[in-house]
């Protein structure tokens, strides 16, 4: 594939505004994990999505929110450094029709910076046609967007729009990243966001947000399998009791989402081990943010 124009798109919204969504519908993969609880992504990843000769690298970002942790310091952090240097932006809303404080301070750091800004109204088949129009003119007296959109990142409408705009919008450039290259994940960070996604789903309100997963094996056999072994990192002992549950029981269930996932991505047998430990107050604790490759 012969790419003439490559650039850099970062993706900003509250938490659960659909980011993750939006870019795994675009890529036609899953590059980014997906739940229903807020700031399910702590880090910027690049997913990169191709069509025909230009190549957009989609930045996906941690939901931006008031901290309360020096992980929630890092997390905003990551929001507002990924808005340098790129060519576009893609700034999810809910189509509420008063923009929130999260939603006025993303848009004075989108006015520092030079890139077109894309509002996209999202979730818009969970909304009547008759309200779009509120929310449009209450974004449009904020500031001047490239273009406002409604889409609905679970559904995929409106993103053919979306794409075709977007497409114009990257330079003249050589391609970023290899051809068939989805994503800038390390198999390791690959591992511990999938394992972290199924802590998520199964685990109730705080204590996954507690969480933090390391990868301490990854290795494949003359067979075949991928022989998978990891650390599941807690704040609490009561929280490592609900995480591995009665006789193991939920410890099992996680472990088994897991390797049903994993056996896809690989396409063989995946054997997969957990463990869970507790580090008191980790996310406040610089050096095992470090650790765990938050900054």
């Amino acid at each position: 594939m012969n790419i003439t124009h490559s650039g850099m798109t970062a993706v900003i919204g509250r938490p659960n505004s659909g980011k993750s969504t939006l870019i795994n519908k675009m890529i036609g993969e899953k590059a980014a994990i997906v739940t229903a609880k807020p700031q399910t992504t702590r880090r910027r990843l690049c997913a990169v999505l191709s069509r025909g000769h230009v190549q957009v690298v989609l930045q996906d970002t941690p939901g931006f929110h008031k901290s309360r942790t020096r992980l929630g310091d890092y997390m905003v952090g990551v929001v507002k450094r990924s808005l340098d240097g790129v060519d576009a932006v893609l700034f999810l809303v809910e189509p509420v029709p008063l923009p929130g404080d999260i939603e006025r301070e993303l848009i004075a750091s989108c006015r520092t910076q030079k890139a077109p800004v894309i509002l996209l109204i999202n979730k818009i088949d969970a909304l009547p046609k008759e309200d779009l129009l509120a929310v449009i003119d209450s974004y449009r007296n904020e500031m001047s967007f490239k273009a406002i959109l409604p889409i609905s990142a679970k559904t995929g409408d409106g993103l053919d729009e979306l794409m075709e705009l977007l497409l114009t919008l990257m330079p003249a450039g050589q391609a970023l990243f290899p051809e068939g290259q989805i994503t800038d994940q390390s198999d390791d960070e690959l591992l511990s966001e999938v394992i972290r996604e199924k802590l998520l789903i199964c685990l109730d309100q705080e204590i996954p947000h507690g969480t933090a997963v390391s990868i301490e094996k990854l290795s494949e056999r003359p067979n075949g399998l991928v022989d998978i072994e990891a650390v599941i990192t807690c704040e609490k002992e009561s929280h490592k009791g609900i995480i591995i549950g009665s006789k193991g029981a939920m410890l099992k269930k996680i472990g088994t989402l897991c390797r049903k996932e994993l056996e896809d991505m690989y396409s063989g047998q995946v054997n997969i081990r957990l463990w869970v430990r507790v580090r008191g107050k980790w996310r406040d604790n610089p050096a095992q943010l470090k650790n765990f490759g938050y900054y």
